[in-house]
């Protein structure tokens, strides 16, 4: 389907990108060569008059990409996480992209539900309200289950929004094509390497089992995180085109009258936002990463609740380390460290001069400290520290990108709800619990403990894995006396295996 009948749709992008205003911006980001900028105006300006006016109200970029439809919109949500990508202005202005469309009628939102359920409506649900929230993938009932009369939030996605999502995608790949083709400069972005990762979340978000299984472990994770809430998901009210959870009542986190004439603590629900972002960031590697006011509510008695699960990131437990290190020493002002972790991760090549990273660093590090409390920004410092990494050599991270961005929208939450919040006292104690216990002895016991049950596992084959080997090995040709000093080695590596897993087992009964 990436074939040329897709020239109509970009013909239309281009012009809508003209009529707005947001062609010009688009190709100023991404640094387009003469020939993409031609090929642009080719496509755009004849056909201006073609184009989608949008909402003047809006800044270009999101006003040309919400004229446009569902699929732009998200598009344009997915790349606000990738500044490597569109730079960090665009980026920017990407993360107020407002993902709000007309909503579609309640009778058939009803009838799908009727079909992904295969019972009857009314034996399913006793209320259903019209559209509470319509955004480009689905839209959002108020409701009650018949059977137990709790109150719940039901999200249907869209009619024929795969089909529509397909036919948009398509054209991104024929226009990441193009950009490839007339621009080979361009192939450092991977255009159709970043339509393929947004292919892959759209796609996750066309299932809203899997947007449930998200919430799930959100859920799990953060049970005993005091003020804060998950809505619980109903499974059997669940499927690929709705979601059943909870219904959250609150008050938006962006309602600040509303919050204090509720004597809410301001500066506790800023400071709670930002710790409990780090927590689940650093604790479980699994974090909220759409998580602007839109998502949040506040409870009546204080508790912070999330929303909307489609967008989540995820960090592997080595990279947490590191990234608790880095903070950690930047907190600590310890540029030298900072420089190591980089070296001992083998994020910066090697053959880099460590001292002058370390020197690049106090440069990123020195001007953020000596700021008041109200201007210090740990977003502005990942940001600074993305540009020396990048200076010396090191490969774009997009767990960490998505870390950063997620970051930026956490701080401006935070500072909306109080503007004083000092960044780093809030940082410190969250840091520092996370290097205690998992940084040092405690953490070391705890991965041989880990190894050991790994290699515990394979005790009972270890003698049938040895001889396997040295058999391997003698029948090799060319297998010579001289050979077997390299057998004698084999054969002591299996004996320490046995040895560790020895060892695994009293440190498992020490430690259990």
């Amino acid at each position: 389907m990436r074939g040329p009948h897709n020239i109509w749709r970009l013909v239309y992008t281009g012009a809508t990108l003209e009529r707005t205003g947001a062609m010009g911006a688009v190709l100023e980001a991404f640094d387009a060569p003469p020939g993409v900028r031609a090929l642009a105006r080719v496509l755009g300006w004849p056909f201006k008059w073609l184009g989608a006016k949008g909402d003047p109200n809006s800044p270009p970029i999101p006003r040309a990409l919400t004229a446009l439809g569902p699929a732009y919109i998200k598009f344009g949500q997915i790349l606000s996480t990738r500044p490597d990508v569109v730079g960090v202005e665009v980026a920017q202005q990407l993360t107020v992209l407002q993902d709000r469309l007309p909503p579609f009628p309640r009778e058939r939102a009803m009838r799908m539900i009727d079909a992904e359920l295969d019972a009857p409506f009314d034996a399913v649900f006793s209320e259903f309200s019209e559209p509470v929230a319509a955004a480009s993938i689905a839209q959002v009932h108020r409701a009650r289950l018949a059977d137990s009369g709790r109150e719940v939030a039901v999200k249907v996605l869209r009619p024929d929004i795969m089909r529509a999502f397909r036919k948009d995608i398509d054209a991104f790949y024929l226009a990441a094509w193009m950009v490839e083709t007339f621009s080979p400069s361009s192939r450092r972005l991977r255009p159709q390497d970043v339509i393929r990762h947004f292919e892959g979340v759209v796609m996750g978000e066309l299932d809203l089992r899997l947007e449930a299984a998200s919430a799930s472990e959100f859920a799990a994770n953060t049970a005993s995180d005091a003020g804060f809430r998950v809505p619980q998901v109903h499974w059997g009210t669940t499927g690929r085109n709705m979601m059943t959870l909870d219904w959250a009542e609150g008050l938006a986190a962006n309602d600040l009258a509303g919050i204090d004439a509720a004597r809410h603590d301001r500066a506790a629900l800023g400071e709670r936002v930002l710790s409990l972002f780090l927590r689940h960031a650093l604790r479980d590697g699994y974090f909220h990463a759409d998580m602007h006011q839109g998502n949040l509510k506040i409870a009546e008695n204080g508790d912070i609740i999330a929303l909307d699960f489609g967008i989540m990131g995820q960090i592997d437990e080595y990279t947490r380390r590191v990234y608790a290190e880095i903070l950690f020493g930047f907190i600590r002002r310890d540029y030298r460290r900072v420089a190591e972790v980089h070296f001992e991760a083998g994020y910066v090549p090697a053959d880099r001069d460590i001292d002058e990273f370390a020197r690049a660093l106090r440069a990123v590090g020195e001007p953020i400290f000596g700021m008041d409390a109200t201007r210090i920004s740990m977003a502005r410092l990942l940001a600074y520290l993305f540009d020396v990494t990048e200076r010396f050599g090191m490969r774009t991270r997009t767990e960490l990108i998505l870390l950063q961005r997620t970051m930026v929208v956490v701080e401006g939450v935070s500072r909306s709800l109080y503007p004083q919040i000092n960044i780093w006292e809030v940082a410190r104690p969250v840091v520092e619990g996370y290097i205690k216990e998992n940084i040092g002895p405690k953490a070391l016991a705890r991965d041989m403990r880990k190894t050991a049950m790994v290699l515990a596992r394979f005790g009972p084959r270890l003698p049938q894995l040895a001889e396997t080997a040295l058999i391997r090995q003698a029948d090799e040709p060319g297998y010579r006396a001289e050979r077997r000093s390299t057998l004698r080695e084999r054969a002591a590596l299996v004996a320490l295996g046995g040895g560790l897993v020895a060892l695994g087992a009293m440190l498992a009964g020490a430690l259990g």
